[in-house]
Parts: structure tokens; C-alpha cells; sequence
């Protein structure tokens, strides 16, 4: 490898191609981009997007689907030195025209059907600069012409690493969407990162089904073959969209949500598929059931792990454990009603355990650490973690230490450090429940009764300081209710944390985020369940 440490990811990517060639960078329904030829696409358009009027530090708002066009818009744009503003569009219509409201970007570059939704919603008045990817508006640039624009290419030196390098809205899962600005070197150190955690090669073949992801393949080296799907719907993709160019390519890595993971593994498991050739699957977003891990694992080889990183879009990766620990090891505590473990922290992630509190904290001190093996908040540092929010100093101020010359984040996750120094989940603190007996915390609770093989998964919720258990059944159940509940109960009686609860309801799905469709929106299940109970 030449590519220096600490390059930025525009310049790792043209150095990987340089050195790749003619090799394929990106295979989408059957057709190929070379490195060379994707490393051309992002000069020209580099060039192009300045003369066109883009200058460096402006931010550009980036709504194109995974396609030859997104890879090159995004590496032009950090080749550019502008800041690729990248919101998920699943988030919603109203909550899409407030995150770019909040950017105020000087360009908006997007498929057709993000044009028209922008003119529908009258997003981004201040984009002055319009750009059409994967297709073409009369009056509008297109990124073809922005890439003839281009002739010879671009000159200008790589990013700083300490320089901002894109703006990632949250999925707004338990609050308001809000804009972590990422830097050069935090998107660096990720890269780094993933290399070494998984030991990726050149010339690897990934199923990426989430979009960053796809960008750090190819800036890996990698071939990124993108599936024929929905990308804000992981939880509904058709299985073998996913399993096809898994066979077809003979992919060593595969990248989903775990609700991707678990649809995919049950169409696994029904037609004894097999993936021989997959040596690596990760999966992020929120704890993957340990029924999920066993049953995708029946498709890979012996030995061949799933590794569950464990982070959010301000600090990723923070920890990590894979299938064989969980299976062999932490599921059964888990069923105890210990919470989930998601390993342990990253090389050069510190983790630290804080007591709960609702309140700003400026600056780090040792006399925040919980007492060793309680429940707190989880606090993370590296130079993984991003340092502030978009213009939002209040939710800064909320989420960040300060701690000389870092800074912490405030994950919003309870858990605790084991005596072995893994990190153990328990749920979001904004969703934790008060009950007239105290605290009770959502993940140590449900992975008691997640174990029934009646129960798909469940959610703590409370209403009127009561503890309250809904429950989604597995597909196909014809078990009756009340004797589900008995046995539900009763199983709830044999550890502390769950004794409490004593009301049992039934959803027929739960709500969930957009971006992984794992994330349950318990927020929404309580006042479900206060109109249930009355």
C-alpha cells in the first residue's frame, strides 16, 4: 500500500485507482465502472462543479440514488474541497426541506425526482447552483455537461485533515434529525479503520446495501455491486436481490441492517441457500437478535463471522464484537436479562461509563464515572467521533465533553463496562421508563422475552408510570394470546428487572426508523399503548 495515513478519502480513492486501473470499481444491473474510468468521472466533475461557480467550503446538498453518478458527485465534491450535504430520503418530506433549511447549501445536485420534490417543497432557495445526476432537466446543468466542463481534469491539494468534509443528518430515530459534521480526518480514520478491523484486500467483492458504505468500499479497493433494491427500505428487500450478486460476483463482504439481515436469512433458511464465498458480513444500526445471527450463519461457512460494530453517525466505529462471541457466549446473559454486549472498544476508541443525567455537560472530569458495573451513559472519544452539530450549538452542548483538546460524545446510550472491558448496551436513555418503583431500562427487559420463539421482538414502554411490554409476534404464529401472555409473565417473573411488568399488549408491527428499519420507535408504541389501556 502507498496511500499515505491521514490522506483524505477523494485522494485515497484516486490513489487506489491509479494503482487498480482497469479493474471494476462498481457493478450496477449488469454494467461496470473501472477505477480508471470512475476516477476520471471525478476530476473532470470536480473541475467542472468550479467552473460552474462551486467553490471550496461551500456545502452542496446531495440527494442521488447509489449509481456511477453518486460515487463520482461525492468524491468530486471532496476532491473540490466542498461539503456533500447528505440527508437520507427516507426521513420524510417535511423533515428533508428543515435539515437542508439548516444547511443552506450553495448547491443542490440530484436525480430528477429529487429536483422535483425540491421544487414541490421549495427546498434550498439558497442552492444557487442546480445539478441533475442520472438524467437531464432543460435549464439545469447536468453532471455530464459538468463533467465535458472538466477537459483535463482537476489540480488542487488534497483536504486538510482537521477541514470539514461533509455534513451527515442523523436519522432523527428519537428526535429531531441534526447535522454531525464530519471531518477529513474523522472519514480517514473510519477508512483506516475498516481495513485493519477486517482485514480488506484490493480486489474484494462487496454487497454494500447502505450508500457510505459503498463510498468506503471503493475508496478500499474493493468492487461495490450495487443490489437492484429500495435503499430506505432494507427491511422489505426482496432476498434475492441480495443474495443473487452475492453468488453471481462471488462477493467476499456483505453490509446490511438487521432487518436486512434478518429477511434475507429466514428466505436462507426456507430454501437452504448457501453464500460459500462471503468471508466477512457486518451489520449496524441496533442490536441484531441473536435468532438473526443464527439463523443467516446457517448460509456461510464455518468460521465466517457476522460483526455487529457498534457506533452512530457521530462516532463510528466505537466497539465491536462478531456472531461467534454473541452465540457462544453473550446471548445467554442477554436472555438474563444483562443487556446486549457489543464488544469491545475499537483501537485508539476510549469508552467510559457516566452517571445519567439529563443535563449539558461542558467539560470532562473522572468524578462523572459511574461506579464500575452500574448502568450509565455511554461516553466515547477517538478520532472517530465528531467533534459538533451543524449549527446547532444546543444539541452540541447536550452531546459533547470537552476534554482538553478533545471531545467526548454523549452516545445517548445506557450500558455498562464487564469485568473483561466490554461495552454492554441497555437501551436509549430518552427511552428509558419510570416506573413508581424506579428506572427501568428497554434492552435488558425485552431480551428476556425475545427469547419465547412465539415473540419477534418486543418494546418497553411506560404509561402513567407503569411498565408496559408490546410484543410483535413471529410470522405465523398461531399460538392464542392469553396463554402467550401466561407464559410471557411467568417467564418475567424469574429475574428482577422483569417482575415488574405485569401488562402485556400486542402490535402487529412496529414502527421503526427509516435509514436501518431496526430502530423501534418506542416513542410512538407508548402512546399506542396509552390509547390501548385508556
Amino acid at each position: 500500500m502507498t496511500e499515505a495515513v491521514g490522506a483524505d478519502v477523494a485522494t485515497r480513492f484516486l490513489e487506489t485507482a491509479a494503482r487498480l486501473g482497469g479493474k471494476p470499481a462498481l457493478i450496477q444491473r449488469g454494467r461496470t465502472a473501472t477505477f480508471a474510468e470512475l476516477a476520471r468521472d471525478v476530476e473532470r466533475l470536480a473541475a467542472g462543479l468550479r467552473r460552474a461557480g462551486l467553490k471550496p467550503g461551500e456545502r452542496a446538498a446531495l440527494l442521488v440514488p447509489p449509481s456511477r453518478d453518486f460515487f463520482a458527485c461525492t468524491f468530486a465534491l471532496f476532491r473540490l474541497g466542498a461539503i456533500p450535504v447528505l440527508v437520507d430520503p427516507g426521513i420524510g418530506f417535511r423533515s428533508m426541506g428543515r435539515c437542508l433549511a439548516d444547511a443552506e447549501p450553495a448547491a443542490f445536485l440530484g436525480s430528477p425526482k429529487a429536483h422535483l420534490a425540491r421544487l414541490l417543497g421549495r427546498w434550498a432557495p439558497s442552492a444557487r447552483l442546480s445539478v441533475v445526476a442520472d438524467g437531464k432537466i432543460p435549464g439545469l446543468w447536468n453532471t455530464r455537461e459538468l463533467r465535458g466542463m472538466g477537459g483535463g481534469g482537476f489540480d488542487a491539494p488534497p483536504a486538510e485533515p482537521a477541514a470539514p468534509a461533509a455534513i451527515l443528518f442523523t436519522s432523527g430515530s428519537t428526535g429531531a434529525p441534526k447535522g454531525a459534521v464530519y471531518t477529513h480526518g474523522v472519514f480517514s480514520a473510519q477508512v483506516e479503520l475498516l481495513r485493519e478491523l477486517f482485514d480488506i484486500k484490493e480486489g474484494e467483492v462487496s454487497v454494500p446495501t447502505f450508500p457510505l458504505f459503498a463510498l468506503f468500499d471503493v475508496a478500499l479497493g474493493m468492487t461495490a455491486v450495487i443490489p437492484d433494491m429500495d435503499f430506505t427500505r432494507p427491511g422489505s428487500v426482496d432476498p434475492a436481490a441480495v443474495i443473487g450478486p452475492l453468488q453471481k460476483y462471488r462477493a467476499q463482504q456483505l453490509f446490511g441492517s438487521p432487518a436486512l439481515l434478518d429477511r434475507v436469512g429466514r428466505f436462507g433458511e426456507r430454501h437452504g441457500v448457501a453464500l460459500p464465498d462471503l468471508r466477512r458480513v457486518m451489520s449496524a444500526g441496533a442490536p441484531v437478535p441473536a435468532k438473526t445471527l443464527k439463523r443467516f450463519s446457517k448460509m456461510l461457512r464455518g468460521g465466517v463471522q457476522i460483526h455487529t460494530p457498534y457506533g452512530a453517525t457521530e462516532a463510528l466505529p466505537a466497539a465491536l464484537i462478531g456472531s461467534d462471541e454473541i452465540l457462544n457466549e453473550t446471548a445467554r446473559s442477554t436472555a438474563e436479562g444483562k443487556g446486549v454486549c457489543v464488544g469491545r472498544p475499537v483501537r485508539g476508541v476510549e469508552a467510559e461509563i457516566i452517571r445519567i443525567s439529563d443535563e449539558p455537560i461542558a467539560d470532562w472530569s473522572e468524578s462523572l464515572r459511574a461506579e464500575p458495573g452500574r448502568v450509565g451513559e455511554i461516553v466515547v472519544k477517538g478520532p472517530v467521533v465528531t467533534r459538533e452539530y451543524f449549527r446547532r450549538p444546543e444539541a452540541t452542548a447536550l452531546a459533547k465533553i470537552r476534554d482538553g483538546a478533545a471531545v467526548r460524545h454523549r452516545m445517548g446510550d445506557l450500558g455498562y463496562l464487564d469485568a473483561r472491558g466490554r461495552l454492554w448496551f441497555c437501551g436509549r436513555k430518552s427511552q428509558r421508563v419510570k416506573t413508581d418503583d424506579g428506572e427501568l431500562y428497554t434492552i435488558p427487559v425485552e431480551g428476556v422475552f425475545n427469547g419465547h420463539p412465539a415473540v419477534r421482538r418486543t418494546a418497553l414502554v411506560g404509561v402513567k408510570n407503569k411498565p408496559v411490554l408490546c410484543v410483535e409476534l413471529e410470522p405465523g404464529t398461531e399460538m392464542n394470546e392469553e396463554n402467550l401472555t401466561r407464559e410471557l409473565l411467568a417467564l418475567g417473573q424469574k429475574y428482577d428487572r422483569t417482575r415488574a411488568i405485569k401488562t402485556i399488549l400486542y402490535h402487529p408491527s412496529f414502527p421503526v426508523d427509516i435509514r436501518h428499519n431496526a430502530k423501534i420507535f418506542r416513542e410512538k408504541l407508548a402512546v399506542w399503548a396509552a390509547g390501548k389501556i385508556g
